[in-house]
C-alpha cells in the first residue's frame, strides 16, 4: 500500500512531516505509513482552498448539487473497495462497513446535493418605499476534524453540507484511520468538485491545532472527546470561528415494564455492541423496570453469548476488534473497575484471544447487572462493548437518574404506551432521542447533543445554519429623506 499523504489542490502532496504507522488493529499488521502535514502543507492547502472556493461558490446551487449527487453515486459504486479499506483501518466487521459506513456517507452527500439547489433567502415587504431581502452566503473556508470510529462517514457528514453551501473544507482525519478520506477526495475530484475545495491534511493533534488557529478558516467542525472539544472551542475563540462540536456521551436507554422484551434486548445490543461499542451515542446505561429485569437479563445473556466475535474480513463476523491495543487496555481496565465496584458480571468481561485473534484488540461483549448510579461504569464513557444494567421502579425516578450526567448526546425509551414514551422523552436532557428503537440516524434528522456532549447539529437542513452566513439587503425605492 502506498504512503498515505495529504491531498491538496487535487493531488497527493508529499511533505517533510513525520511518518507514522497505520496499523490494522485486528492483526497488529502495519498497513502502510502516513505522512504528517506541516505548516507548509497547511499553507498550501489554505491557498488552494481559497482559489477553489471562489470557483465553487460562483456555481449555482443546482450545479453544485449535480456534482455532489455524482459523488454519491461514485461512493456507492466503490462501496466494496472502500468498505474493505475501512475494515482494515478500523477493525470493524466487513458486514458493518459494507452495509453502513460508506453508504450512509453517500446518503449524506446525496441529501445535501439536493439541498444545494434550494438554498434561498427571503424577501421582506417594507412598504411602498423599500423592500428587503436576505442572502445565504458561504462562510468561505471551513475545517473538519474527524474521529476514528466512522472515518469516511464523518468525512461525508462534515464535507457534504459545507460543500453544498459553497464552502471549501480542509479535513483532518484521525491519525489512527487516515486511509479513506483521501479516497473521498479522489471521488469528489472525479465527480467534478474543483481542486482545493476538499483538501485532506494528515496528522495528529498538532495539525488540528494549526487548522483551529488559521485565521482564514471561519468554521471548525469536530467529532471527538469532550476534552478535545474544549480545546478546539478555546482555540477557535482567538479568531471568533464558528464551531460545531459532536462529543461524547453516556446515554440512557429506559425500558418500561410494558416494553416488547425481544425488541428491547435487540436495541440494547445495538446500543452497546455495534462497532464493538465504539459509538458516541451508545445507550450504555440501560435502566430496566424491576418487574421485567430478570426476564430481560436472561434473554439478553442468551443472545449476547451468541454474538460472533472474529476476523473483521470474515463476512460472518458480527463484532470485530477495538481500534488499538491501548484502547483495549482502557476498556479492560474499566471492566476490572466494574467488578471491583460490585457490579455483577453477567457475561463477557475478558479479552478474546482465540487463534489469530490473539494478535488483535478483541474484547468479548460484556454486560454488568445490578449496577448503581455512582459506579464509574455508570458515569464515565468507556467507548467499548460494555453494557451497564440498572433497575428502576418509578417513572419520575428514572428520569432524574437518566439526566444525572454531564453528557446529553442521546437517549432512548421503550414502552407500548406512546403517551408515556413521548412524556418521558420530552423530559430527557439529550439532543438525539429514540422511541422503541436505538441508534438509527437518518440524514434527514439533526444529530447532536445537549450539555457537554456538544454544540450545533449535523445532518438535516439544520446543518445549513452552521455552514452559511446571512446577509440582509435593504433596497430603497424612493429618495433619501435627510434631516440636514
Amino acid at each position: 500500500m502506498e504512503i498515505c499523504r495529504s491531498w491538496v489542490g487535487g493531488q497527493s502532496l508529499p511533505s517533510t512531516g513525520e511518518r507514522f504507522p497505520v496499523v490494522n488493529p485486528a492483526t497488529g499488521e502495519v498497513l502502510t505509513h502516513a505522512e504528517s502535514a506541516t505548516e507548509e502543507t497547511v499553507a498550501a492547502a489554505v491557498e488552494s482552498a481559497r482559489a477553489g472556493q471562489k470557483v465553487w461558490a460562483a456555481m449555482t446551487g443546482a450545479e453544485r448539487g449535480r456534482i455532489l449527487r455524482r459523488a454519491a453515486d461514485l461512493l456507492r459504486e466503490n462501496n466494496s473497495e472502500l468498505a474493505r479499506l475501512e475494515t482494515l483501518d478500523t477493525g470493524k466487521p466487513l458486514a458493518e462497513t459494507e452495509a453502513v459506513d460508506i453508504l450512509s456517507g453517500a446518503d449524506a452527500v446525496e441529501y445535501f446535493g439536493a439541498v444545494a439547489a434550494n438554498l434561498n433567502g427571503e424577501s421582506v415587504d417594507l412598504g411602498p418605499q423599500a423592500f428587503g431581502y436576505t442572502r445565504r452566503e458561504p462562510l468561505g473556508l471551513t475545517a473538519g476534524i474527524g474521529a476514528w470510529n466512522y472515518p469516511i462517514q464523518i468525512a461525508c457528514w462534515k464535507s457534504a453540507p459545507a460543500l453544498a453551501c459553497g464552502n471549501a473544507m480542509l479535513f483532518k482525519p484521525s491519525e489512527m484511520t487516515p486511509l479513506t478520506a483521501v479516497h473521498l477526495a479522489r471521488i469528489y475530484k472525479q465527480a467534478g468538485v474543483p481542486d482545493g475545495v476538499f483538501n485532506v491534511l494528515q496528522g495528529a493533534g498538532d495539525v488540528g491545532r494549526m487548522l483551529v488557529s488559521e485565521p482564514a478558516i471561519r468554521k471548525v467542525s469536530l467529532t471527538g472527546e469532550v476534552g478535545t472539544g474544549r480545546r478546539v472551542m478555546a482555540g477557535a475563540a482567538e479568531t471568533l470561528k464558528y464551531v460545531t462540536l459532536e462529543l461524547g456521551g453516556k446515554s440512557p436507554l429506559i425500558i418500561f415494564e410494558d416494553a416488547d422484551i425481544d425488541n428491547a434486548v435487540s436495541a440494547a445490543m445495538l446500543a452497546n455492541f455495534y462497532s464493538a461499542g465504539e459509538i458516541c451515542s451508545n445507550g450504555t446505561r440501560v435502566f430496566v423496570h424491576v418487574s421485567i429485569r430478570d426476564r430481560f437479563l436472561a434473554a439478553l445473556k442468551e443472545r449476547v453469548e451468541k454474538i460472533r466475535v472474529g476476523e473483521p474480513l470474515d463476512p460472518n463476523t458480527q463484532m470485530g476488534s477495538l481500534i488499538s491495543q491501548s484502547h483495549m487496555e482502557k476498556v479492560l481496565a474499566y471492566i476490572e473497575i466494574g467488578k471491583q465496584e460490585g457490579a455483577r458480571l453477567l457475561t463477557g468481561g475478558y479479552r478474546v484471544q482465540d487463534g489469530a485473534l490473539a494478535r488483535g484488540a478483541f474484547v468479548a461483549p460484556t454486560v454488568f447487572a445490578d449496577c448503581v448510579d455512582e459506579m464509574r461504569i455508570m458515569q464515565e464513557e468507556i467507548f467499548g462493548p460494555v453494557m451497564a444494567v440498572a433497575d428502576f421502579v418509578e417513572e419520575d425516578e428514572v428520569i432524574v437518574r437518566a439526566n444525572a450526567t454531564v453528557f446529553g448526546l442521546a437517549a432512548g425509551v421503550f414502552s407500548a404506551d406512546l403517551t408515556r414514551a413521548h412524556r418521558v422523552i420530552h423530559q430527557l436532557e439529550a439532543g438525539t432521542c429514540w422511541i422503541n428503537t436505538y441508534n438509527i440516524t437518518p440524514i434527514e434528522l439533526p444529530f447532536g447533543g445537549y450539555k457537554q456532549s456538544g454544540l450545533g447539529r449535523e445532518n438535516s437542513r439544520l446543518a445549513v445554519e452552521h455552514y452559511t452566513q446571512v446577509k440582509s439587503v435593504y433596497v430603497a425605492l424612493g429618495g433619501v429623506d435627510a434631516p440636514y
